[in-house]
């Protein structure tokens, strides 16, 4: 029995190390236009899912997690920016309020499956038009929901988070291993 990642990212891949360092990657090829859900945190919560199905229907006798991030703003769905307009319209609705990041969590094992979502709260200081038009030239944004890593320069302009941190960056660590706990 392996343990899979279903997502290509990065970060989730460095925060999925802390979980379990013996695991393997293996995207899908859900196509995330396709799904639909009453709430941002239902959305984040079905992609994650959808994902981790796609990859356990090829993997069986394996563990799979599957997992996706949503930013939401006045009820808005914020996901990767499609250009640098996008960027710049998510990042000034962001500025200078709170809004909420949910990551949609799910571990499956065959047709066994358990998902959750965390969501965390972020409030960003107003940010310097300036310096949005220096990030947006950047590839930072372009690959994150919310166009920003909290782990990269968009730290300058959080002033507060409730939640857990690591959710924002698309893996948050507790949850998943306590979920994941239950199918070892």
């Amino acid at each position: 029995m392996a343990l899979i990642l279903a997502s290509g990212s990065p970060r989730r891949r460095e925060l999925m190390a802390l979980i379990a360092p013996d695991y393997t990657v293996m995207t899908s090829d859900v196509d995330e236009s396709k799904i639909a859900a009453d709430t941002p945190a239902h959305l984040a919560q079905a992609l994650a899912t959808a994902k981790a199905r796609a990859v356990a229907a090829s993997h069986p006798e394996d563990i799979v997690c599957g997992f996706d991030t949503v930013v939401e703003c006045d009820g808005e769905v914020f996901g990767k920016p499609h250009d640098e307009a996008d960027a710049l319209r998510m990042l000034r609705a962001l500025s200078g309020c709170t809004h909420k990041v949910h990551t949609g969590v799910c571990i499956c094992r065959g047709t066994r499956a358990a998902a959750t979502v965390e969501t965390t709260l972020v409030t960003f200081s107003s940010i310097e038009e300036e310096d949005l038009l220096a990030y947006v030239r950047t590839p930072e944004p372009y690959d994150k929901a919310g166009a920003y890593a909290i782990q990269g320069h968009a730290a300058l302009w959080c002033v507060g988070i409730a939640g857990c941190y690591y959710n924002i960056m698309g893996l948050p660590v507790h949850r998943a291993a306590q979920l994941l706990r239950a199918f070892r």
